[in-house]
């Protein structure tokens, strides 16, 4: 599903920021790593599998809803409408699709599916406060639709990376064709993460087994 026109990286960044500053609608990286999001235990299937799927291109994002043993179970690909990049227009634009693909589970004690979301953009792997609103997004549109919040991935020409996680890849890019569901993906060379600053940035976990 395609829904409206997606802003130029530069403008969104720029409205990431002063939305932050408004609001506080963005999380960092630090208070992410810090909010105890679930590890995906393979998270390149993950990515591959909705690559495949939807084939995004930068501006377009992939909301997917995670059962046990990381089946999939819905998801709902979409470019936003507006130049907003608070995280609370990236929150009802994420509820909205979440409505439409899957019901809520508000009336379980506790979240059995995760969520996680794929964002394909512009510019390279190193966190932007335009993510930070993704991640705010994302956070609380699982609280409001009764699943646990999953990982935020970014796509870029560069490759793909967990924010938060350290654990990334070059294959699938921002501009790779779709691959045929169960085809295997090979990564020859390992991407090399980086922080705001450009240094290189360890794997600061491993995914629980």
């Amino acid at each position: 599903m395609t829904f409206g026109f997606a802003p130029s990286a530069s403008s969104s960044s720029a409205t990431a920021a002063h939305g932050a500053g408004r609001h506080g609608r963005v999380l960092e990286p630090a208070e992410w790593t810090a909010a105890g999001i679930p590890l995906l235990r393979n998270p390149r299937e993950v990515v591959s599998g909705l690559h495949s799927r939807h084939a995004p291109v930068p501006g377009v994002a992939v909301i997917a809803v995670l059962g046990p043993e990381e089946r999939l179970v819905a998801s709902a690909s979409f470019t936003q409408r507006t130049a907003s990049a608070d995280g609370w227009d990236y929150r009802n634009a994420l509820l909205a699709r979440l409505r439409r693909v899957i019901p809520h589970d508000l009336r379980r004690r506790t979240p059995v599916r995760t969520a996680v979301l794929l964002y394909c953009r512009d510019g390279d792997e190193r966190w932007t406060a335009e993510d930070g609103a993704w991640m705010w997004g994302l956070r609380d549109a699982c609280t409001l639709h009764g699943l646990r919040c999953g990982a935020y991935i970014t796509l870029t020409r560069e490759g793909w990376q967990v924010l938060g996680e350290g654990r990334g890849g070059r294959r699938p890019d921002a501009d790779s064709s779709p691959v045929g569901l169960g085809e295997v993906v090979t990564d020859p060379v390992p991407l090399t993460l980086r922080t705001g600053g450009g240094a290189a940035e360890p794997l600061r976990r491993t995914a629980a087994r």
